[in-house]
């Protein structure tokens, strides 16, 4: 299946198996390190306002929220279900599958920012769940992708594999122009001077048409 513009051949991975299959074992690991981590949950408490209601897509065992940001609703969705039990920032979760069902089970405008945290690099439909991350987000809510160079190799897409890191953050900017309803898609560069490369891509949802 293409994504609009984009070749499919792009979002091919080595493992196409069933990914709850893969992803039905839990991981609890961390997937960078922990001066990156820091650097991710600085970003986060200058980006998201005390009270948010927070939809953290691609949930695991840790948000990297900040522990003193009081947030009125933090919503995991993940894949696997031990791992989102473990996870103490999360205040509900849902386990749901991305890459088979692009739509969220969540209702319009219900969020105020929505987070994907160094896992963008499995989604093999972006442009479909992005465009459903800017329906669920109210007008004005925020999306933040962040990304770095660790990935589970055998499900991450082909583009990951291939492109280099500029041009994988041109990737991730153009999920955002090609879904629509968000404004221009921004990037910021938070790596730290030790550790793995911290690359954010974000974008603010338009007001909708009535």
């Amino acid at each position: 299946m293409s994504e609009g513009p984009l070749p499919a051949g792009l979002f091919a991975r080595v493992d196409e198996s069933d990914d709850g299959l893969f992803y039905g074992v839990p991981r609890l690991v961390q997937h960078i390190d922990d001066t990156t981590i820091a650097a991710l949950t600085r970003y986060y408490a200058d980006a998201i306002a005390p009270g948010a209601r927070v939809l953290d897509l691609m949930s695991s065992w840790v948000s990297h929220l900040p522990q003193n940001l009081e947030l009125e609703v933090v919503a995991g969705l993940g894949m696997n279900e031990a791992e989102l039990r473990a996870n103490p920032r999360l205040s509900e979760f849902v386990v749901h599958d991305l890459n088979r069902a692009p739509g969220m089970p969540f209702a319009e405008a219900r969020f105020d920012v929505a987070t994907i945290a160094v896992s963008v690099q499995y989604l093999v439909h972006p442009v479909e769940v992005f465009r459903d991350i800017a329906r669920v987000l109210v007008p004005g809510g925020r999306l933040i992708v962040a990304m770095s160079h660790r990935c589970f190799p055998t499900k991450a897409i082909r583009a990951f594999h291939e492109l280099g890191a500029g041009d994988r953050v041109r990737l991730v900017a153009s999920y955002f122009h090609l879904a629509g309803g968000f404004e221009d898609a921004e990037f910021i560069d938070r790596s730290p001077d030790r550790g793995d490369p911290l690359w954010i891509v974000t974008g603010t949802t338009k007001e909708r048409s009535s």
